[in-house]
């Protein structure tokens, strides 16, 4: 007979309820600390059996312990943390992670899981280097933005739209700090300089591995070759989180899991209606906007409605509703790609 349970993830333990549905005995307890060698030793008690099923919540430290557990044979089912969270229903009595162990394991074990996709280990690696280069380039940005702050905080003359952007502008910029800045505010220049060239050194040489891992991506190639203004790094990005046979029933699911749906009044809700979700990966709606953006062009197939768009609304109205189409259109080619998508191109 089978054995089903739930694993209830955290940084300093892991909590485990699990049921033998033969002898009808439940075991509970914790594991600490959480890391994989003593996840491995504990996964040991399970060995020989082919019937074991265990359900983890789709939150941080998922990756190590399903990886685990499928190296010792154990079918892992990963749980959705909102629907689980959902599923729980009106909460009557305090929240610990015993409770959560053993809802995990109860949904499990009446198939009510909402469970989430798990990615191939290679998927995994391509989207921890664009979460990567996603922060590094946030990362940038806030040095640029520091350093205009503080020329117009002490009265020197506004930098030009492009003066960061080149070696020899940052050099003309330091020069310019010297005459106009106090000597703090020199100081400020000069270490937003030195970060920001540490962060373009990474930039470039992470932007090389993307591409490398775009070219070599069934979906990806793909992607770029057939979506306007979706480069290699965008089109990663959407083969990474939407790639995979039946992820989505339908290209407005791709759109609500890419937190780019407008939100609607809920009386349980604090947020007001008619705001982007932006639940989801912060990479890809990044991604996809900046790709949205390229419609401004005159060239672009599509340029005609993002300028009606724009004149009705505003460009970052525009761009995001280019952005809504950029995520659908990909959500059919890999649909029809299906796990090719995922394969070597």
């Amino acid at each position: 007979m089978p054995i089903v349970g739930g694993l209830d993830i955290h940084r300093k333990q892991l909590t485990f309820d699990y049921l033998d549905t033969g002898t009808g005995l439940v075991q509970r307890g914790q594991l600490s600390p959480a890391d994989r060698e003593h996840l491995r030793g504990w996964l040991a008690r399970f060995a020989g059996r082919d019937d074991v099923a265990l359900a983890v919540e789709g939150c941080t430290g998922w990756r190590y312990v399903a990886e685990e557990l499928a190296a010792a044979g154990i079918a892992v089912h990963l749980a959705e943390p909102a629907d689980t969270a959902f599923a729980r229903g009106r909460k009557r009595h305090a929240k610990t992670d015993r409770t959560d162990a053993a809802h995990l394991r109860q949904l499990l074990a009446e198939g009510r899981l909402p469970g989430c996709w798990i990615p191939p280990g290679r998927i995994l690696e391509c989207r921890a280097l664009l979460e990567t280069y996603h922060d590094l380039r946030r990362e940038h940005t806030a040095w640029v933005q520091r350093i205009h702050a503080v020329f117009f905080h002490q009265g020197a003359p506004a930098l030009g739209e492009g003066a960061l952007r080149t070696g020899e502008g940052l050099a003309a910029v330091q020069a310019a700090a010297a005459v106009h800045l106090s000597p703090a505010g020199q100081l400020q220049v000069a270490t937003a300089a030195e970060m920001m060239t540490v962060l373009e050194d990474r930039l470039h040489m992470l932007r090389h591995q993307l591409l490398d891992a775009a070219r070599h991506l069934t979906g990806a190639k793909v992607l770029a070759a057939r979506l306007y203004g979706a480069g290699p790094v965008t089109a990663l990005a959407l083969t990474c989180w939407l790639g995979g046979a039946g992820r989505f029933s339908s290209a407005r699911k791709a759109v609500r899991f890419a937190g780019l749906d407008i939100t609607v009044y809920s009386s349980d809700g604090k947020r007001s209606p008619g705001r982007l979700s932006r639940q989801g990966p912060p990479v890809l709606r990044w991604a996809v906007y900046e790709a949205g953006k390229t419609h401004a062009r005159a060239a672009a197939p599509d340029h005609a409605y993002f300028a009606q768009v724009k004149d009705r609304k505003n460009s970052k109205r525009a761009a995001l509703s280019e952005a809504r189409k950029i995520i659908r259109q990909a959500c059919h080619i890999l649909t029809e790609l299906g796990d090719d998508a995922l394969t070597d191109a």
